[in-house]
């Protein structure tokens, strides 16, 4: 028996001198308003969808008639805009590769004066250093040849 759960017992109190209220009087109103409104626009869908029903009802028996004359222009169609779309979409990146590479070259040239400053003075260094190992090779060639005579 120890076993059983003992059953609990949940009391609720309500508030003392509080009556429970229905929906005030704003709430109503809305419901009021809005109970027509909803009801014409469910009228309005039932009525395009009679519209739509009846619309294909009629144009069936002309598309099977015309099929073999709307399917190629169909087609031709969605080539025509499929190819229209491409065609943007390339032109787009083409312009974007261009624009890559205008402002590449923009801030190449911006910074090719110092890189060609550099550049002069490492060669003038490699100048000088050439021009003085010639000539210590030259004074080397001409002692060994008074050495040899």
């Amino acid at each position: 028996m120890a076993d059983r759960m003992q059953p609990h017992q949940v009391q609720v109190h309500g508030l003392k001198g509080q009556q429970q209220q229905g929906p005030s009087a704003s709430k109503v109103l809305a419901v009021l308003t809005m109970l027509p409104v909803g009801g014409g626009f469910l009228a309005l869908a039932g009525i395009t969808l009679v519209g739509t029903l009846i619309g294909l009802a009629v144009t069936t028996p002309l598309f099977i008639l015309f099929s073999p004359v709307l399917f190629p222009a169909a087609l031709a169609i969605g080539f025509a805009v499929t190819s229209f779309l491409a065609s943007g979409a390339l032109g787009l990146t083409g312009f974007s590769s261009l624009s890559w590479v205008g402002r590449y070259i923009l801030e190449a040239t911006r910074t090719m004066p110092e890189s060609l400053d550099q550049a002069k003075r490492h060669m003038q260094d490699m100048a000088g250093y050439v021009g003085q190992k010639t000539k210590e090779v030259g004074q080397e060639i001409q002692r060994k040849a008074h050495e040899g005579k």
